[in-house]
């Protein structure tokens, strides 16, 4: 099963994939087995969706509902709304629980809809689940809290404070790069035991993360987000897979999962490194990639500003430039199969 096919990834460099799949998998005589059973009708792509905003930081409502659109019409069936990718911790209470509940009533229960819980404290942090739980929503996925340094119980407490109170499944979320604090595996094999607790969405390397998967308990959802190693993860096995880049290009998406389907793996990586070659270009600006992702988007008809404010947008120079790269006119309008 040895692979010698390349991948750009997101920071620019070309790796082995055969050092790539031995590295994050594990190696041994079998680099891609992570004693799971493949099945590719079981795979499950999550949108973390951005959060379109007007000139007064309100939803932009019409934005929001050509985001999701564009999700499901790819076929798309699960949504993140108020993740990291959708700026939870920066709206104000009023916007969040306008995007919560326009969220609902656009997704008119086309799809899973999980929602962003998470904050600073267990009481901030309640404070978002109760202004959310009543809505028929599938989950609510919960952010390790950031800006204290917490101890492992200390993560315990919190998170099990949060599912014993909590009206709705709760899943973890595990971003220390941002966070500041790991939740370890110990930690949430722990607090998979918890009735209340359904999952973990993983974005820390997948290396760290993929003792959870094995021995796989069907009752927890182990959700990875490792957008430029999907090819690698999905030949493994590994079949959650949650992240905002989706939304950048859902219609790839659509193609990926009916090159699985072939079970062509040819055109799955292809399709990778046409996303990858995507995050490379949008990295590529001296500003946020919230800025290019608000390009992206509004290129794709979907109107608004994917950030709040002080995040600046991009200059008139710098859209003209964005738009003039293959790789986004690619992106907004035809298949990657198609280049």
């Amino acid at each position: 099963m040895a692979c010698t096919w390349h991948v750009l990834t997101s920071i620019g460099s070309t790796v082995n994939r055969q050092e790539v799949t031995n590295t994050v998998l594990g190696g041994g005589t079998n680099p891609y087995s992570l004693c799971l059973e493949i099945r590719m009708q079981d795979t499950n792509f999550i949108t973390a969706l951005c959060t379109p905003l007007d000139d007064t930081e309100s939803i932009d409502v019409a934005g929001l509902e050509a985001h999701i659109d564009d999700q499901l019409d790819h076929g798309i069936n699960s949504l993140l709304a108020g993740g990291t990718m959708g700026f939870m911790q920066l709206l104000s209470m009023d916007s969040y629980r306008q995007l919560a509940e326009e969220s609902v009533r656009l997704v008119r229960g086309r799809a899973e809809l999980l929602v962003g819980v998470g904050d600073t404290s267990t009481a901030a942090t309640m404070a978002r689940i109760r202004a959310v739980e009543n809505l028929p929503v599938d989950g609510l996925v919960v952010l390790t809290p950031y800006l204290i340094p917490y101890t492992q119980s200390e993560l315990i407490d919190y998170f099990t404070d949060l599912a014993d109170q909590s009206k709705k499944p709760i899943y973890l979320y595990d971003l220390p790069r941002m966070t500041g604090t790991k939740l370890e595996n110990s930690t949430v094999r722990i607090l998979s035991l918890h009735p209340n607790i359904h999952g973990i969405k993983c974005s820390d390397h997948f290396a760290v993360s993929r003792p959870l998967l094995s021995p796989r308990d069907e009752q927890f959802r182990v959700i990875i987000a490792q957008p430029t190693l999907l090819d690698v993860l999905l030949k493994a096995g590994v079949q959650e897979h949650l992240d905002g880049v989706f939304g950048f290009a859902p219609n790839w998406i659509g193609e990926l999962q009916s090159a699985l389907e072939r079970e062509d793996w040819f055109s799955v990586t292809k399709i990778q490194n046409q996303f990858n070659e995507l995050l490379s270009a949008m990295q590529s600006f001296d500003a946020s990639i919230f800025a290019t992702t608000t390009e992206l988007l509004n290129l794709r008809g979907i109107s608004g500003r994917m950030a709040p404010k002080p995040i600046r947008m991009l200059t008139a120079a710098e859209q003209e430039r964005f738009r003039s790269l293959p790789i986004i006119q690619q992106a907004i309008s035809q298949g990657a199969m198609d280049h």
